[in-house]
């Protein structure tokens, strides 16, 4: 029996060592890893959450930034109806080459994806140079999602997947993705009422200001 409303498939994706792999391991394990090793192709975690009520089980994907690794981790964007672009704030060629990134997205990615621009690190402030003005200004010219977090402290990791969950419960509800017929990144519980489930996505768009 399903035990979630939602299913949502994910892609986090930038840069080797942005902190992708560590900021999953804190969302699904809710610990931190000093020494991580650099993802081999594609890392896989889930963690159901609840969204206003809404019961949404995460399946992500965390992969490789190395380019050599492309080939493989290019066939997992088009089955995620959500993404996590990460990028250093003490990093500036990350931040930099988030235009890559983000045509990768938008290339190989699904027409509907919500893309969640996430600058890492907050940890090290003293380190910054990407100010949050300009990644914000950066992610609301690309009509993405924008929020700092710390993959090492937790700050803002679990508020990243669930605003992000609530963009897209929005966009279901106000029929920007529509469920009507199968689509890629999204299973309905087979439990569940759709109407019902309907009503409490459009409240969340409601009442959400996240950006989608």
């Amino acid at each position: 029996m399903a035990t979630y409303a939602y299913l949502f498939k994910y892609i986090i994706i930038g840069d080797s060592g942005v902190g992708k792999s560590c900021f999953m391991l804190q969302f699904t394990d809710r610990r931190f890893k000093n020494n991580h090793d650099l993802t081999i192709g594609v890392e896989f975690g889930s963690r159901t959450i609840k969204v206003n009520d809404v019961s949404v089980k995460l399946q992500m994907w965390d992969t490789a930034g190395q380019e050599s690794f492309k080939s493989i981790t290019r066939s997992y964007y088009r089955g995620a109806i959500g993404a996590l672009l990460l990028f250093d704030i003490c990093n500036r060629q990350s931040f930099i080459n988030l235009n890559k990134w983000l045509a990768e997205t938008q290339t190989n990615g699904n027409p509907d994806i919500v893309i969640t621009l996430v600058g890492n690190k907050t940890d090290l402030e003293a380190q910054r140079v990407v100010s949050q003005e300009e990644a914000k200004a950066y992610a609301d010219l690309n009509n993405m999602i924008y929020i700092e977090a710390s993959a090492k402290t937790a700050f803002n990791v679990d508020k990243t997947f669930v605003d992000s969950a609530g963009a897209i419960l929005a966009a279901i509800g106000d029929g920007r993705i529509n469920l009507s017929v199968e689509h890629a990144g999204i299973v309905v519980g087979k439990n569940s009422h759709r109407e019902d489930l309907m009503r409490k996505s459009l409240a969340q768009g409601q009442n959400s200001g996240c950006k989608c």
